[in-house]
């Protein structure tokens, strides 16, 4: 009997690591094992039996864990899964697949984060990529970066080496928890199967509650895939001889068993309560006060105003309170409102009485606070305390700082203010300023540039054109700079920009998940020709996966917001010089359409873009290549 040789498991797992050099992951007491006396039963004959007659009950369940996440995300009304196909997550899209959730691969894996990021955006709910171990999983790192820093939901599923195979120099085997967990709110790597509907509905509620963020679960391929097949890749391959091979094959065959068990019993799968921060009455009330007393109050919107359940749109226009917009919020007050504000933000922060901040961030949006005016009360609303703070105890403080929800306390401040009104003629003064400046830009849209079309008159033809119900991607620097300016959402969650890293290279994903939350949607996508280069590839995926967008690029041969600062400061163009490239060619080639369009055709400008609105709506994914000079508009602006 194995008693006799061995006193304690812990003798079993020296004598093991001396003879065969495995590492102590592999010989870890069997889950299956009760500890005595904070010592191990070593495995009897009889245990041996249980273990075997266990194990083979389960070869012929062809159900594996892929469907266990299927079953998850499901019930949490996920419909789509962004990938790009791997050997280790197949198990889980094909899983997904049979329950009628939509498979979308791209060509790069951060395509795939920056779509699930868009559907986080644009539905509300978790957005789901999974891509496969190693640099599957490393691709992904900018874009869950990315999606941090704009507080957008999403969960990432990575595939992993097999359990007893990590650090063993598996096949694109990296300590992948070590990469997430600075990036995520929560990480996890599922050992058993029956962790894996516990582990999937916590992620998920974690992603949500609180300030929205990322989380990434890991899960080891031999946790996917059916017993059979985990089976036979466990199984020595000649049948074991002497006392130690029959150890060692216990040992395999009592893990195989312990990383099945229980795999397959009922579970409740539903969504786990989420929490989302609120402010108290009495901060309320005070806030009520402070809005009631003052003159020149101004709003400033963040992207954290857009979050369910309580989007702040309806609050606004009940306040009367003139607003700017910022990150998602642009839209916010539709196309025309009197209370938005667009130009001339700082002139007004200097005159305000009063600063309400929800959910936008005192960083480098916000010159780290310095533009704000210390006369004025200022109230901060943010869901993430850190955020809330940023900068305070250098360049301005709060009057009152309020860790909750921005939406729901502009909701629940426009109630108590029933009745009350801003006074009319401030929102009035800035609505002026806004005609003013506005004028000034419409005027450098008409002066023709050295050579090509000037990109103001670009940009405010295709905004004449839009579709009401259009949604803008933005994806680049100098170009999209000006769009920004120019350009006017015509609701709340109809611009995506990627927020505080200012990653370039989300275009395509974005434009991909937003389609297909919005099919019905114009979906635009402004790009530099700089940023274009991360992406382009993805109108193959527009094409297999009939998602028609529009790409609008101002192609001037350079990375001129770089180019803008260097030349001058620096005396040098190195390194941000491009070339007019056939970029419309590129697009043909994937299956679009592709448009070269030069000074030659300003007259039928509104006829090409009318055309490619056409064209797209019966399913064609356009690019339209636009040719464009230089203009002194943001001349100053700097990117760093």
């Amino acid at each position: 009997m194995y008693a006799e040789v061995f006193q304690s498991f812990s003798h079993l797992k020296l004598l093991l690591q001396a003879h065969f050099h495995l590492p102590s992951l592999l010989i870890a007491a069997p889950a299956s094992q009760q500890p005595i006396n904070n010592r191990f039963i070593e495995p009897s004959p009889a245990l041996i039996f249980s273990v075997t007659l266990r194990c083979t009950e389960k070869k012929n369940c062809p159900r594996h864990g892929g469907e266990s996440v299927a079953d998850v995300l499901r019930a949490h009304g996920v419909k789509f899964v962004f990938t790009l196909v791997g050997g280790h997550i197949s198990p889980i899209l094909v899983a997904c697949e049979k329950l009628g959730i939509r498979i979308v691969d791209t060509r790069h894996e951060a395509t795939a984060v920056f779509a699930a990021d868009a559907v986080a955006r644009l539905s509300g709910t978790v957005g789901v990529a999974a891509v496969t171990a190693g640099p599957g999983l490393t691709n992904t790192v900018t874009a869950v970066k990315n999606a941090q820093m704009a507080e957008s939901p999403l969960l990432l599923i990575g595939g992993a080496a097999a359990t007893l195979l990590q650090g063993r120099g598996a096949l694109q085997d990296i300590d992948q928890m070590s990469l997430f967990k600075p990036l995520c709110k929560f990480c996890a790597s599922v050992r058993t199967v029956r962790e894996i509907v516990p582990t999937v509905r916590k992620a998920l509620a974690i992603a949500q509650s609180g300030t929205p963020g990322p989380v990434f679960i890991e899960f080891p391929i031999d946790t996917l895939y059916p017993y059979h097949v985990v089976e036979k890749e466990f199984a020595p391959k000649n049948t074991p001889k002497g006392l130690m091979g029959k150890i060692i094959a216990w040992y395999l065959q009592n893990h195989l068993s312990n990383l099945f068990a229980g795999a397959w019993e009922t579970c409740d799968l539903s969504p786990l309560s989420v929490h989302i921060p609120h402010a108290t009455e009495n901060e309320v009330q005070r806030c009520v006060e402070l809005v009631s007393r003052a003159k020149k109050p101004v709003i400033l919107l963040g992207s954290q105003a857009t979050l369910p359940p309580t989007p702040a749109d309806d609050a606004l226009e009940s306040l009367g309170i003139p607003c700017f917009l910022g990150g998602m919020s642009r839209g916010m007050l539709g196309k025309n409102s009197p209370l938005h504000i667009r130009q001339n933000r700082r002139d007004a922060l200097k005159e305000a009485d009063l600063v309400l901040l929800a959910g936008t961030v005192c960083d480098f949006r916000l010159s780290y606070g310095k533009v704000l005016n210390r006369q004025s009360k200022i109230i901060a609303v943010n869901r993430d305390r850190s955020q809330l703070l940023k900068n305070s105890d250098m360049f301005w403080k709060p009057t009152v700082a309020i860790q909750g929800d921005a939406g729901s306390f502009l909701l629940r401040l426009s109630k108590a203010l029933k009745g009350h009104r801003c006074p009319e003629e401030w929102p009035r003064i800035l609505k002026e300023g806004d005609t003013i400046k506005e004028k000034a830009n419409r005027a450098k849209a008409d002066e023709k540039t050295e050579r090509h079309l000037n990109p103001l008159s670009v940009l405010h033809r295709v905004d004449e054109l839009l579709a009401e119900d259009s949604i803008l991607v933005a994806d680049g620097g100098d170009f999209v700079g000006s769009a920004a300016y120019i350009m006017r959402p015509r609701g709340p969650i109809r611009w995506l920009d990627p927020g505080a890293f200012g990653t370039l290279g989300v275009g395509g994903g974005f434009a991909l998940g937003a389609k297909l939350c919005r099919p019905e949607s114009e979906v635009w996508i402004v790009y530099g020709d700089g940023s274009l280069g991360y992406s382009v590839a993805e109108f193959d995926t527009f094409t297999r996966h009939k998602t028609p967008v529009i790409a609008l690029v101002g192609n001037d041969a350079c990375w001129s917001q770089i180019s803008r600062e260097q030349v001058p400061l620096l005396g040098s163009n190195v390194a941000c010089g491009l070339a007019f490239t056939d970029y419309h060619i590129v697009a043909d080639g994937y299956g679009g359409k592709g448009y070269l369009i030069g000074r030659e055709d300003e007259s039928q400008l509104d006829d090409i873009f009318k055309k490619a609105q056409k064209e797209c709506r019966e399913g064609k994914a356009i690019l339209l290549n636009v040719l464009i000079g230089k203009t002194s508009f943001r001349e100053g602006s700097i990117s760093v």
